[in-house]
């Protein structure tokens, strides 16, 4: 059994009704699955939301619909593109005794000594990491310490870690979850300024030309 617990009950309101569910502090939310046919349901808002917050797509629920218990993960969820409030939940009933493949979450944890004593950049690639296994052997999620990244290109791959008993790994072991690389400095080239000087003219030229024009001038007035 889980340790995460949900009340439901049977939704009658469909369509664009359930507008009027979630004011009254009502979620909508559907189960599928495993020996059922799709059924709508209610759950209280405020409660689902605690619960939910904590509960990842590979993560057991025991979810209550009136009165007949289900076993189910939590495969979708909608939320208010604002508030970011839940407005829908669907939730896959599995068999605890058929594997099923899902993707669990990668949490990174710790410090890399590559990064913090040698001035590395820590880069994570994988953010999830799919598996098989019974409902019951699901971890929920998949710690990776940073501590073994101690020099520069060092590296932390799917084959590196450790996976309980009954779950089998489908993504490759060669796919990379964490790197350190080096930091990459800009080089900012200063670029030259030629300051540019203004010629000044020779006193006799200013003179000569001071001279070119009142004559000049002289000459227009002549002929009129």
């Amino acid at each position: 059994m889980s340790d995460f617990k949900l009340n439901a009950k049977r939704r009658v309101v469909i369509g664009k009704k359930v507008k009027a569910l979630r004011r009254q502090g009502l979620l909508p939310g559907v189960l599928y699955g495993v020996g059922i046919e799709p059924l709508p349901i209610e759950l209280d808002a405020k409660e689902a939301s605690k619960i939910l917050s904590f509960v990842r797509g590979s993560t057991l629920v025991t979810l209550t619909v009136d009165k007949d218990q289900h076993q189910v993960l939590l495969r979708d969820e909608q939320r208010d593109v604002i508030r970011r409030d839940l407005i829908h939940v669907d939730f896959l009933k599995v068999a605890m005794d058929v594997t099923i493949r899902t993707e669990v979450p990668v949490d990174f944890v710790g410090e890399a000594p590559a990064v913090s004593e040698r001035g590395g950049v820590l880069v994570t690639e994988l953010t999830e990491i799919e598996v098989e296994a019974l409902p019951a052997d699901l971890p929920d999620r998949i710690v990776v310490d940073l501590e073994p990244l101690a020099e520069i290109d060092d590296t932390i791959t799917v084959g590196d870690l450790f996976f309980s008993k009954g779950v089998e790994v489908l993504t490759g072991p060669d796919e990379v979850l964490a790197r350190v690389i080096y930091q990459m400095e800009e080089e900012i080239e200063e670029e030259e300024i030629e300051e540019i000087i203004p010629m000044e003219m020779e006193p006799e030229l200013v003179e000569r030309g001071k001279r070119e024009e009142i004559e000049e001038g002289k000459k227009q007035e002549e002929d009129e």
